[in-house]
């Protein structure tokens, strides 16, 4: 292997080997990690696509600065690097893989008459880990099976031959009860606990088969010997093999080992399941949701999941059957896509489950976005409404001295803005400072609207001021003929009071209490919203008026200089050739003659 580093530029001197590429930002932050095939191929790609690039993927290739590479010998052997170096970094343009430490693990120790213990943080040296179990509950069950089989000990005590010899320790209650076979006190020899072990490490592989033929080779040599407790508790042992593996799901003893994977996406998210067969039977089953970063497709998802699944439920089979095909060539590996057959039931049912698995999420997304936030519910307790106010739209209205009044509508759903909901709106039947008859024309227009189209209406409506606004705005409601089918209100600025059409006295809430603070947020975001608006509104006026005070520039000029420079800063900037482009050469003359006089000021007709 060897390393390089390069900036953009350089990409013509990578490598057309195979390995991984590593993305920094100008800060050396690693960004993205990525393998390949061809490196230079690959890491040419992000930089000649100009089309068909999703704007996360031109987002990252804008931030790169610098690039390492890694050749390795194959492409499987980048896909393992990256897998590792994703977990380890975790970039932020990255599918991210990690470790699901918070799950339980079995593992047999390492030392002189071996433990089995349960444990969640992985220390390396400590023993093998089998796992990771997908509850604690399955893990115990495990427990419960290896210490019903075999006599382990449970204690921690450090059994050397020197300490053993010295007669350091004596058997406890677990001797006593028959749960341990007494090694503290030499009476059980290590080859005969080793083989105990040995037979539990095979239940932990999922290989059934080779305790299930001890249990069984033993109670018949007892048998034939005449010793019938002995048969008998052998017997008991096997049962015990033959119940626990009727609980994992056998699929054909003729299909032996295989790692079975599925996998379904949408523009975000993908879903993989993963079945592991020994024996024939199923005994580990997971499904994942991974979200996407860039454009990954299925295929490169799946390569790196099936990475990740591998090392951490320890599998060696050499057979992966997927629902797609994979283009990575792995010696002594075998990658299929089964047409027909048990292999491709197998398939088929993986596949269920990620579908099942893909529904589900889907559906507890859905119920998480219509469910009523606390807060939402605290609302509709306070102001004693019969639904619960998912969608809340509120309206304000801006203008300084008359001049240029507008208005604004913001929406807020389940407690949270919806911006694509806003709405601005300018006066057009008011003339002069008149709010209450601005807020009667808003409403009436949006309501209206509404009905007009069958749309839906909000549950609940908030007005900005007080009694006057309120009152404007249920005259226009009335008007329409829903007043009374959409709750209204209005929320005073000085006191924080919420006033209720024809109620007399206002409606107090606790300062602190989320549903007010709710109320304030929408009434402060709309506010925002009108007043940004009017400030456009003021600019561009102010825009349109400094332009057609210049001598023979009509409105249709200034509108489609508007269009094209947007500001008078830009026209000035703009060279005489683009403006001319634009309008012809003798008004582009009159604009720049204009302009450059002084800079912010047209002169007027009469100042010529």
């Amino acid at each position: 292997m060897q390393a390089s580093y390069y900036t953009p530029d350089q990409i013509g001197l990578l490598p057309l080997e195979p390995g991984i590429y590593k993305y920094y930002d100008e800060d050396r932050r690693l960004i993205y990690v990525g393998k390949a095939k061809s490196l230079k191929k690959r890491v040419s790609s992000y930089f000649s696509k100009q089309t068909g690039v999703d704007r996360k993927t031109r987002k990252l290739v804008s931030e790169i600065r610098f690039i390492e590479f890694t050749i390795v010998n194959n492409e499987f052997e980048a896909l393992l690097l990256e897998n590792t170096l994703i977990k380890e970094n975790q970039p932020k343009y990255n599918i991210l893989l990690r470790d699901d430490k918070s799950y339980p693990y079995i593992c047999v120790t390492s030392e002189r008459f071996p433990r089995i213990i349960a444990i969640r943080r992985f220390e390396p040296g400590l023993g093998t880990y089998y796992g990771p179990f997908a509850s604690v509950k399955a893990m115990n069950n495990v427990f419960y099976l290896l210490r019903s089989l075999y006599h382990i000990r449970t204690c921690s005590l450090n059994l050397s031959e020197d300490n053993i010899r010295k007669g350091k320790f004596k058997v406890c209650l677990e001797y006593h009860i028959g749960n341990c076979k007494g090694p503290c006190e030499n009476l059980v020899s290590e080859e005969e606990y080793n083989r105990d072990i040995e037979q539990a490490e095979y239940i932990l592989k999922g290989h059934l088969s080779q305790p299930r033929q001890y249990f069984k080779e033993r109670m018949q040599e007892a048998a034939s010997q005449l010793e019938f407790e002995q048969a008998q508790r052998y017997k008991e042992k096997y049962e015990l093999l033959e119940k626990y593996q009727a609980k994992s799901l056998v699929v054909n003893p003729n299909i032996a080992d295989v790692d079975v994977f599925a996998i379904t996406s949408d523009e975000k998210c993908a879903f993989i399941n993963y079945l592991k067969v020994i024996n024939g039977a199923i005994t580990v089953t997971k499904t994942v949701e991974v979200k996407k970063k860039l454009e990954e497709t299925d295929a490169d998802i799946l390569a790196l999941i099936m990475v990740e699944m591998r090392s951490r439920y320890n599998s060696n089979t050499r057979e992966i059957i997927t629902n797609i095909p994979l283009e990575i060539e792995v010696q002594d590996l075998h990658i299929s896509v089964p047409k027909i057959g048990d292999k491709r039931k197998l398939v088929e049912l993986s596949l269920k489950n990620v579908m099942y698995f893909k529904k589900e999420r889907m559906s507890t997304l859905e119920d998480q976005r219509n469910k009523p936030h606390r807060v939402v519910l605290q609302l509709q307790k306070d102001l004693s409404l019969k639904n619960a106010p998912l969608r809340i739209e509120c309206f304000d209205n801006s203008n300084i001295q008359g001049t240029n009044p507008v208005a604004a509508m913001v929406c807020f759903i389940n407690g949270k803005p919806a911006k694509k909901e806003y709405r601005h709106y300018n006066i057009k039947t008011v003339i002069g400072p008149n709010d209450f008859a601005s807020m009667h024309e808003v409403v009436g227009r949006r309501y209206r609207k509404l009905v007009e189209e069958e749309m839906p209406l909000p549950d609940l409506i908030v007005i900005d001021g007080g009694k006057g606004q309120l009152s404007a705005a249920t005259d226009a409601l009335k008007e329409i003929g829903v007043y009374g089918q959409i709750p209204i209100i209005g929320i005073a600025k000085r006191l924080e009071e919420l006033y209720f059409p024809e109620d007399q006295y206002p409606l107090h809430i606790d300062k602190k209490s989320e549903s007010l603070m709710l109320l304030q947020r929408i009434r402060d975001e709309a506010h925002r919203f009108a007043i940004t608006h009017h400030r456009q509104k003021r600019s561009k006026a102010a825009f349109t008026s400094q332009l057609e005070s210049i001598s023979g520039i009509g409105e249709t000029t200034v509108t489609r200089l508007l269009q094209h420079f947007r500001t008078v800063q830009h026209i000035r900037e703009a060279p005489f050739e683009e403006v001319s482009k634009i309008v012809g050469k003798d008004k582009a003359q009159r604009v720049k003659d204009a302009l450059t006089q002084a800079p912010g000021e047209v002169p007027s007709e009469d100042s010529k």
